[in-house]
């Protein structure tokens, strides 16, 4: 059981444990934790919350999926926006589940999980349902980046643009730091900058980004949106 938030998360042990069938071997309160407790335990199921320090779940699923592939995650977070269910699940989450779950649909999600299932709750799977039915939309050229940025390259950069360190950079994009300075000293290397001042004056005069006041941007967007 992974949450950073040490009340939440001994009440939730404390109904695992009255629920038949389901042995809790350990907690963590940040992902970091959780790897290093399923590198000592390899426990069948993680139930992981998603917005916590150092490491949040979404890179914690990544990391155990990656490494210890027999152990499956499922999400049990107050979160349940495209934002965080789209990648927790691109991450390699099995099972989604909102904290208002009781014991029991718990249970199910983690034997669903346990058999090769998904264990999603009812309104997770209607949005992914809404997702894969939505009408495509009419797509439109992106537009060309500046010396060679990539789009998450230019995303980061925006990011810098408006003050952001690079914690905080790594909780929008859902990404570890270490993700976060790969991309910053690649983007670095291809603009020629040297620090985060220049980087930002480089986006302003690439029309990436605009600086405080201005309503709207004079050149092109990251990506082309």
């Amino acid at each position: 059981m992974v949450d950073d938030q040490a009340m939440v998360r001994e009440g939730i042990v404390l109904l695992l444990g009255l629920l038949p069938g389901i042995e809790v071997v350990g907690s963590a309160g940040d992902g970091e934790e959780a790897v290093a407790l399923v590198a000592e335990h390899s426990p069948d199921v993680v139930l992981m919350d998603l917005r916590m320090p150092r490491c949040d779940g979404v890179e914690a699923t990544r990391r155990i999926r990656d490494r210890y592939p027999s152990t499956q995650v499922v999400v049990l977070t107050t979160y349940a926006d495209d934002d965080w269910l789209f990648p927790a699940l691109r991450a390699g989450a099995r099972g989604y589940l909102t904290k208002d779950a009781g014991g029991t649909e718990i249970a199910r999600a983690v034997q669903d999980v346990m058999s090769g299932q998904a264990g999603l709750s009812p309104g997770v799977q209607r949005r992914l349902l809404e997702q894969v039915t939505a009408p495509v939309p009419e797509t439109q050229e992106p537009a060309e980046l500046p010396d060679g940025l990539t789009p998450r390259e230019a995303e980061v950069l925006v990011l810098i643009a408006e003050g952001m360190p690079n914690a905080d950079i790594a909780q929008a994009l859902c990404v570890g730091p270490a993700t976060v300075k790969t991309h910053i000293n690649n983007l670095f290397a291809k603009t020629g900058v040297r620090d985060r001042t220049q980087a930002v004056r480089y986006a302003y005069r690439q029309g990436l980004a605009r600086p405080p006041g201005v309503d709207a941007p004079g050149g092109r967007g990251a990506g082309g949106g």
